[in-house]
C-alpha cells in the first residue's frame, strides 16, 4: 500500500525526447510514462472555416492516444477501441483550450500520446506532457515563420482524485484506481478555470461538499504540474 501523502502527486518529470517531431517529451507520473509529440501539418481539415481566397481562417489542434502492447502487464492489443478514442478527444478538447487557432492559420498540430508504462492517470498524464510537446512544436514554427505570432494563450495541465476509504486523495496510482469509490479527472488551465471535469461514483455516491473537496486538491495539484511544465520549456 502506498505511504505517499494524500495530498502529493507522485514524482514526476517531463523530460526531452529524441524523436523527428517538432514538439516531444516524455513525462514521468510515478509508474506511468507517456510519449508526447507534437507534428506540425501545413493542411488543416476540410471543414474549417476558409475566406473568399479559399485559405482558413484559423488553425487546428488535435490528439491521438493510444496504450503501447508492453504498457501493462497483460499485452494491450494493437488498434483502436471506444476507451482510446474517447481519451484521445478528450485530450484534444483541452489542448485547444492552450491556443488562440485565430492566431494559427492553415497550421494543424496533432499531439500523438503514447503510453509507455500505465500505473494510473495515463490521460491525465498525456494532457499534461503533451502541452509541453505542443508549446514546443509552436516555437518550432514561430521561429520559421509559419506564425507570425504566438497563439499559446497559457498552460494546461490535468490529474486524477479520487475518494479511498472515505479520504480525498491526488493523482492516483493503478492500486489506488482500483480501491475508489469516487474517481475523477480534473483539466485546468493556467488562471484556475475547469476545463474538463470527468467524475464517477465507482462504488458509491459523492456529495457536494466532497466534490468540492476534490476539486481543490486537484486544483493544488495541477498548479504543481505547471510549474513542471515550465521548467521543462525553459
Amino acid at each position: 500500500m502506498s505511504k505517499r501523502p494524500k495530498n502529493q502527486l507522485r514524482p514526476t518529470t517531463i523530460e526531452p525526447f529524441p524523436a523527428a517531431a517538432a514538439g516531444s517529451v516524455q513525462i514521468a507520473m510515478g509508474g506511468t510514462r507517456v510519449l508526447c509529440t507534437a507534428s506540425i501539418a501545413a493542411q488543416t481539415p476540410r471543414w474549417i472555416e476558409r475566406d473568399e481566397n479559399g485559405d482558413p481562417v484559423h488553425g487546428w489542434v488535435t490528439a491521438e492516444y493510444a496504450m503501447l502492447p508492453g504498457s501493462t502487464p497483460d499485452r494491450k492489443r494493437r488498434g483502436p477501441d471506444g476507451r482510446s478514442t474517447e481519451i484521445q478527444r478528450l485530450i484534444g478538447r483541452v489542448l485547444r483550450a492552450a491556443v488562440d487557432l485565430d492566431k494559427m492559420p492553415g497550421i494543424a498540430i496533432t499531439c500523438d500520446c503514447d503510453v509507455l508504462q500505465a500505473d494510473g492517470g495515463t490521460r491525465t498524464a498525456a494532457i499534461t506532457g503533451a502541452y509541453v510537446a505542443l508549446a514546443q512544436a509552436v516555437a518550432v514554427a514561430r521561429a520559421d515563420g509559419r506564425l507570425k505570432s504566438n497563439p499559446i494563450t497559457g498552460p494546461v495541465g490535468a490529474v486524477s482524485v479520487g475518494i479511498i476509504g472515505g479520504k480525498a486523495h491526488l493523482d492516483l496510482d493503478y492500486e489506488l484506481d482500483v480501491r475508489a469509490e469516487v474517481d475523477m479527472n480534473v483539466a485546468m488551465d493556467s488562471k484556475g478555470n475547469f476545463i474538463e471535469v470527468q467524475g464517477t461514483g465507482e462504488k458509491g455516491t459523492f456529495s457536494r461538499q466532497e466534490l468540492d473537496t476534490l476539486l481543490d486538491l486537484a486544483a493544488k495539484g495541477i498548479r504543481k504540474l505547471m510549474k513542471i511544465q515550465k521548467a521543462a520549456l525553459q
